[in-house]
């Protein structure tokens, strides 16, 4: 998730504001301490599929990364 965000020049600001949530929120998402709950997940997911879409590098290392 980090890596996606990273890839496409946006801080964790960006991401939250185009979610409507609070920035703390986003870092804790990438840092797997907590998960959006049923709305933001959705708004997330889709922000997150776009990215990868434009930034299929960083997808596939953000996977790499986790394991």
């Amino acid at each position: 998730r980090q890596q996606l965000r990273l890839a496409a020049g946006l801080t964790q600001t960006e991401v939250a504001e185009a979610i409507g949530v609070k920035r703390l929120a986003v870092a804790q998402w990438e840092a797997g301490r907590a998960q959006p709950h049923r709305g933001n997940r959705r708004a997330y997911a889709h922000l997150l599929r776009k990215l990868a879409a434009k930034h299929p590098d960083a997808a596939v290392e953000g996977t790499s990364d986790e394991g």
